[in-house]
């Protein structure tokens, strides 16, 4: 039985399935968007909002976190300076998935992630 347990494996082990998390959301962040299934996008939206919140925090530790879990400075740089003026206003929300679709080769459900502006 499932009961209480959430999240999706992807039927792959734990390691990988946070790697390809951390590899999503790094991405995410570095470009403004990024194409995936909609089910991915889905798991990989609380990580994303995590990372904005931690880059509106400013203090050392939560750069320090943001660090451990991002596989790029840069983009930490780029979540603490950029991405955190941009959404100091607001409250939460700073990601929308976007549904575009079936993929063509498999025709698995096709969705955007991206900052919301």
């Amino acid at each position: 039985m499932r009961h209480r347990v959430a999240g999706r494996r992807f039927d792959m082990p734990s390691g990988p399935r946070r790697a390809l998390f951390r590899n999503l959301v790094t991405d995410m962040l570095r470009h403004g968007h990024i194409t995936t299934t909609v089910q991915k996008a889905k798991e990989t939206q609380p990580f994303a909002e995590k990372m904005v919140t931690l880059g509106k925090l400013g203090s050392l530790h939560a750069r320090r976190q943001a660090a451990a879990f991002l596989t790029d400075k840069s983009v930490v740089e780029q979540v603490f300076g950029e991405i955190a003026r941009k959404n100091e206003s607001r409250p939460g929300g700073y990601t929308r998935i976007v549904r575009i679709g079936p993929r063509k080769g498999d025709g698995a459900e096709m969705a955007v992630l991206e900052l919301v502006e």
